[in-house]
């Protein structure tokens, strides 16, 4: 199963297609189909998980043949699934289960973190320093415990056979700044480089403060790049802001941060030299192994 919610863009987008093609307004096709006009501005702005009924309707009123009205209906199925995440968004946060529905049945992650340690590699210790600082700060009401666990459900995606290839680029602000705890901080630098030296499918490079970026360009906050199976998916770009992230789908929109991902990536240490870089910069912090990197070790199956 693919991403629920890159699906029902996915659709909307094949929907905005065929009133297009045959002219077609949005008022004119819901009195075409008997559908209402609220309905159909639902499915075609993404707000409604689809009826199937109704996708029917709309095929069989514009006559659609049966290759391409196959693959509609295909991504409509899609489109009402339910993930794990759904029933715990509440209690994991709701900014965590979107990013466990963008991450479901992607093929490729690239992400960029300027502040944070990516979240799907941190360990548990570190994970409940921020909620505890985010909880104060911002006034999360989630529930941690069920964040914890959500986190890891997450991570254990990663070790799936048919898992995402994961790529982070990670600016050496968020390695310098002291996110969490000091000896927690060394623990997680170590789960970073031994990850980064076990997992064929993960790779992790450090982009230096003093590393000349072609254009000068400036990237001006995280962000997280999907790619999935299918082809006609449109590549989903989520962008980490304070309080809420913004799901970009349009090519116009996703364009210029791939074009900076790119930028930033040569900018960056190789892998051999970042996962180095990691390991001289943990040696220089105080560590308190016990419940800090064994409690994180198999945070990726890595135990």
């Amino acid at each position: 199963m693919s991403s629920p919610y890159v699906r029902r863009r996915r659709l909307a987008d094949e929907l905005i297609k065929l009133r297009e093609e045959h002219g077609y307004t949005a008022d004119g096709l819901a009195a075409a189909t008997g559908l209402s006009k609220q309905r159909i501005s639902r499915l075609m702005r993404c707000r409604v998980r689809p009826n199937l009924d109704e996708i029917m309707r709309v095929l069989d009123h514009f006559e659609v043949g049966h290759e391409r009205g196959q693959a509609i209906m295909d991504v409509a199925c899609d489109a009402q699934e339910r993930g794990w995440w759904e029933r715990k968004a509440t209690e994991m946060g709701l900014r965590q289960a979107l990013y466990a529905d963008l991450e479901w049945g992607a093929a490729k992650i690239c992400e960029y973190q300027l502040t944070f340690l990516p979240g799907l590699l941190q360990i548990p210790s570190f994970t409940e320093a921020r909620i505890r600082a985010d909880q104060t700060i911002y006034q999360t009401t989630f529930d941690a415990d069920s964040a914890l666990e959500a986190r890891r459900t997450r991570q254990a995606f990663l070790q799936q056979p048919d898992g995402p290839d994961y790529e982070v680029v990670i600016d050496e602000l968020a390695l310098r700044r002291m996110a969490a705890p000091v000896r927690v901080v060394a623990a997680q630098l170590d789960h970073l480089v031994d990850l980064g030296h076990h997992h064929d499918r993960l790779c992790i490079r450090v982009l230096r403060t003093d590393a000349h970026i072609d254009g000068h360009a400036v990237p001006r906050s995280a962000f997280s790049i999907y790619r999935y199976p299918d082809r006609d998916d449109p590549v989903v770009v989520a962008v980490d802001t304070a309080t809420s992230d913004l799901v970009l789908t349009d090519h116009k929109d996703v364009g210029p941060y791939l074009a900076l991902y790119s930028r930033l990536k040569d900018a960056a240490l190789t892998q051999s030299d970042s996962l180095d870089f990691l390991a001289a910069l943990a040696e220089k912090l105080p560590h308190e192994t016990e419940g800090l990197v064994d409690h994180g070790a198999d945070v990726l199956g890595l135990a």
